[in-house]
């Protein structure tokens, strides 16, 4: 089924049911730790930015692959305004992820990827990614179909998350990159402006420090993080990466993205992780507009 209207951002990527569990400390190889009460809730890198870019503002629409099960039921329920006209129905059970938070906030996630590994993309949803403004993929979904989601967009955004070596045939199609400072290091090694002989932009989050943007054309622009007391760190990067896009979608109508549109746009994005970092869980978590945008107005007006 193709969306009613044209999405502004499609997002190509993961759903899981979140298993979440309070701990004092992540346990150490071969250490067992006791947990608190665990609580049961929807996220996955894809459903969070996804999620994150429909309450930043952006039509969004997810290309997904849900379990025929209650997990799935959950995730559909709980992706608010996000278009799911483009899901399927696997026969594998809807992803789960395993997830220790310590008391600093700090987590350690395992996923089980379940239906997530057998997302493809059909003909509606490279239509609806050729019409996207802005197409947004992660790495918990196979390979092969990020590959794809790459080749059919204008304007491909790829968070290279969880870290993994990529191929220059997938590089080759990215306009924007998202990582963090292990996920850079692992495809460029230490020093992160070889990104640049991969990709043309790339964005490096650096937790509460903000990020870093590079470009071939400017130099280095780091934009600081906002301080604020953490509570749960989880999904904080997916809501970046979803608001980052969101926003880009603005600038993306103008039929360029500058430096000054990228700026903007990582800072929009430092609020709202800023925000999420604050409340427990991961979609439950992700700010909605209003509030993103009164934060900014407080940090950078």
């Amino acid at each position: 089924m193709e969306p009613e209207v044209v999405p502004e951002v499609v997002v190509v990527g993961s759903a899981n049911v979140d298993l979440v569990l309070p701990v004092q400390r992540i346990p150490r190889p071969g250490e067992t730790v006791l947990a608190g009460a665990m609580t049961r809730g929807p996220g996955g890198k894809g459903a969070n930015q996804a999620v994150a870019s429909a309450r930043a503002g952006a039509r969004t629409a997810m290309v997904v692959a849900l379990g025929d099960d209650e997990g799935g039921a959950l995730l559909r329920s709980a992706l608010e305004g996000v278009d799911l006209s483009l899901a399927t129905t696997s026969e594998a059970p809807t992803g789960t992820a395993i997830i220790t938070v310590e008391e600093s906030g700090e987590n350690s996630i395992v996923v089980a990827p379940g239906a997530n590994g057998e997302l493809t993309l059909s003909a509606e949803a490279v239509a609806a990614i050729g019409q996207a403004k802005i197409v947004l993929s992660q790495l918990e979904i196979p390979f092969a179909t990020v590959q794809a989601a790459a080749a059919a967009s204008a304007y491909f955004i790829l968070n290279a998350a969880p870290a993994a070596e990529l191929s220059d045939e997938l590089l080759a199609e990215v306009d924007l990159l998202v990582v963090n400072e292990t996920e850079a290091e692992a495809i460029a090694g230490p020093d992160r402006s070889a990104l640049l002989k991969k990709v043309p932009a790339a964005v490096v989050t650096l937790g509460g420090a903000g990020a870093v943007i590079l470009t071939r054309d400017a130099d280095e622009i780091a934009v600081p993080g906002v301080p604020v007391e953490v509570f749960d760190t989880t999904a904080a990067g997916d809501t970046f990466c979803g608001v980052l896009a969101a926003t880009l979608t603005v600038a993306s109508a103008n039929d360029s993205i500058t430096g000054s549109d990228l700026t903007n746009a990582v800072r929009r994005a430092n609020v709202a992780a800023s925000l999420s970092v604050q409340a427990a869980g991961a979609i439950p978590s992700v700010p909605h507009g209003d509030a993103i945008d009164a934060r900014y107005a407080e940090v950078y007006l």
